[in-house]
């Protein structure tokens, strides 16, 4: 989503290394391609014209001025106030502290991605060890009292059993009712939404909140909206006191100016974002992070986080012996490793959050990976014996005619997995021998073939 401002700052930090010397006139210059790169990018204006200043004031001091790494610091400056306008180190976790069940609300217009969101969160609390019920509420909606049982069902979580004949306040009392007889810790409502805002959808809205006093009303945001979602949020944020927001669609192209614009007009923190229409896109959100993929320095700490979650502990010790042992990395092993990276997320965010990977990515034309050739080396892979998964020299013509045929694949397709595997087994014994440092230094070295993808 950030990419255009990404790449528009970017160009502003390369004239500011530039600079031995930093003046008032070279603070100014720089400050002006960041504002209309930010307005470039729907930041709403008031937030731009107050940032700016912010970080004027900051830049045109003695410590940047008379700085031996002057453009350094201003780009310091501008990576710590972007912290501060998407919320800073604040504490912005959702609110359990009440008597079991705690109520959660989900509001915001339809089609935002409500009730979506409602299954994904339900999700990641059940990760928390938390019992999650969920409740469809919208009865004007079609199908989506029945779009959220299906989610449930996805999820193995239990959907209240609303029909779209009830009211739903009724549905709301009788749920609440319900997950207090059967132990149930969190009780999430998946409210109804309109095209805009209207005083029927907000009396109702009213009326729900009233009646259940939830501990946090979430606003659900399509950040593909622009500034017309933070609009939204301050409206819905007027009516009802909401308590922080789930922006969706972080994945999408549009400009992203809904995420840098939204805490600073409503002042409520931005609470999770959504990644993705998988049931596991769901991340807590960090202000920090964020900013810190906008200005292309990577994310480590999300990287580590999605790796401690997916991968296959005994999958990595067995592998590590094994590497110890013979140093062999064979087709098998490189098949789990694809498997376990998949469930990561696509290839272009997890090279994101590696910092210079994303900028490399783009130099190397044509080289970046696609889902659907790994889903082709896949198919190659498992249309192997394991003999010849396990020892790929063996694989002669014949054996190559049979692995295309039977994976839907050329044999040119064949031949060239097999010789960038070859070559990337080599690179594999480089990088364990450099270590650590190393294999941060040989993965941005590398150029198209290097490795099997």
């Amino acid at each position: 989503m950030f990419a255009t401002l990404s790449d528009k700052l970017d160009l502003v930090f390369k004239k500011l290394r530039g600079q031995g010397v930093m003046t008032e006139d070279n603070v100014k210059d720089a400050l002006r391609e960041v504002r209309l790169a930010l307005l470039e990018a729907d930041v709403n204006f008031k937030v731009v014209k107050d940032f700016v200043e912010k970080v004027r004031s900051r830049a045109v001091g003695t410590e940047v001025l008379q700085s031996l790494a002057p453009g350094q610091q201003v780009i310091k400056i501008v990576h710590d106030e972007l912290v501060l306008l998407m919320g800073g180190s604040e504490d912005n976790s959702l609110d359990l502290a009440a008597k079991p069940p705690v109520a959660i609300m989900l509001v915001g217009l339809q089609g935002a991605g409500k009730t979506t969101s409602c299954g994904k969160l339900a999700k990641y609390l059940k990760a928390q060890r938390k019992k999650p019920l969920l409740v469809p509420a919208d009865v004007y909606r079609p199908a989506a009292i029945e779009q959220l049982k299906v989610l449930g069902r996805q999820l193995d979580i239990e959907v209240f059993g609303s029909l779209a004949t009830q009211k739903p306040l009724d549905i709301c009392r009788e749920a609440h009712r319900y997950a207090t007889l059967n132990g149930f810790d969190v009780v999430i409502f998946d409210t109804a939404g309109r095209h805009q805002i209207d005083d029927y959808l907000m009396e109702e809205l009213e009326g729900i909140r009233d009646e259940l006093a939830p501990r946090e009303i979430l606003f659900v945001a399509d950040a593909m909206t622009g500034q017309e979602a933070v609009n939204v949020a301050q409206g819905f944020n007027d009516r009802l006191g909401i308590t922080g927001v789930i922006l969706t669609k972080l994945d999408g192209d549009a400009k992203g100016g809904a995420a840098l614009s939204i805490k600073a007009v409503t002042g409520k923190p931005v609470k999770f974002v959504g990644l993705g229409e998988k049931l596991d896109a769901l991340d807590v959100f960090h202000a920090d992070r964020l900013v810190s993929r906008i200005l292309g320095m990577g994310d480590v700490l999300t990287l580590i986080e999605k790796a401690q979650a997916t991968f296959d502990e005994k999958e990595a010790e067995r592998l590590q012996q094994k590497m110890k042992k013979s140093g062999q990395f064979d087709l098998e092993d490189f098949r789990n490793q694809l498997q376990q990276i998949k469930k990561m997320g696509s290839l272009e965010s997890i090279m994101n959050l590696i910092p210079g990977m994303g900028k490399a990515m783009k130099q190397m034309q044509g080289a970046q990976p696609s889902e659907k050739e790994l889903k082709r080396i896949e198919a190659i892979i498992d249309s192997m014996t394991p003999k010849e998964r396990a020892n790929h020299t063996i694989i002669n013509g014949s054996r190559r005619l049979r692995i295309a045929k039977g994976s839907g694949t050329s044999i040119q397709e064949v031949n060239q997995l097999l010789k960038r595997f070859t070559e990337a087994q080599k690179v594999v014994k480089q990088l364990q021998k450099m270590g650590p440092k190393g294999l941060m230094k040989g993965m941005k070295g590398m150029g198209k073939g290097m490795l099997p993808f």
